[in-house]
């Protein structure tokens, strides 16, 4: 049977993922302050252990990341972000070679450190926006793309986050990024509404009850 693009991530080689049905993505953390504890690890054996729990848990995807993006977080270097999550990849990359790696990361040069390490996904909180060479590093080496929708910065996100029209602004923000990546033939993303980025509570929600109306892109969601 034929599949859309919304229902199947590609990567050189035919590595896929069938997204026919929800997949889970678990989420490990090479920071000491994330907001979830237990999402954290501090050495390589430890990344290793807590990979393969997700993946027997049915995680199909492992998200790793070296900035906590939680509000009121500090922005740290690309070269301390890469310090943390090349061991890991490295390591978690050798013990579970078939499985689908991400790195959490707006940095373009951590992007492409971690492409050569076999990573398959970026994922970008800033959607480009705060690196304009992260798109041309994705494309270019055809890695899949998790572009996310945030209001402002971590550290000052949540201070008070308006908006005249919720979903009409973000629907508008991923239309723009649907011309950009079409222009350059680009299919192979993925739209993250950004919950908690720059949105209240009862944003959120609103989000969440909404989220029928981005299937006008096509595009599997990323919640």
């Amino acid at each position: 049977k034929k599949r859309s693009k919304q229902h199947m991530l590609l990567l050189p080689k035919e590595k896929k993922l069938s997204l026919t049905t929800p997949v889970i993505m678990g989420i490990l953390n090479t920071t000491p302050d994330s907001f979830y504890g237990k999402s954290r690890v501090q050495t390589e054996q430890e990344s290793v252990d807590l990979a393969g729990a997700m993946i027997e848990a049915g995680a199909a995807i492992i998200d790793i990341g070296g900035q906590s993006t939680r509000p009121g977080s500090e922005r740290v270097s690309f070269g301390e972000e890469l310090e943390r999550v090349a061991p890991v990849v490295r390591a978690i990359r050798r013990a579970f070679p078939e499985a689908w790696l991400s790195v959490d990361t707006y940095y373009s040069s951590v992007a492409l450190a971690c492409i050569g390490l076999g990573i398959d996904m970026i994922n970008d909180i800033a959607a480009g926006d705060n690196d304009p060479k992260m798109f041309r590093t994705v494309f270019d080496n055809e890695v899949a793309y998790v572009a996310m929708h945030k209001k402002g910065n971590p550290e000052t996100m949540q201070d008070y986050p308006h908006y005249d029209d919720l979903m009409g602004e973000i629907l508008e923000y991923f239309n723009q990024k649907k011309q950009e990546y079409r222009k350059a033939d680009f299919a192979n993303w993925v739209i993250d509404p950004g919950f908690g980025f720059g949105k209240t509570t009862e944003h959120n929600f609103q989000l969440l009850n909404q989220l029928q109306k981005f299937r006008q892109f096509n595009k599997p969601l990323l919640v």
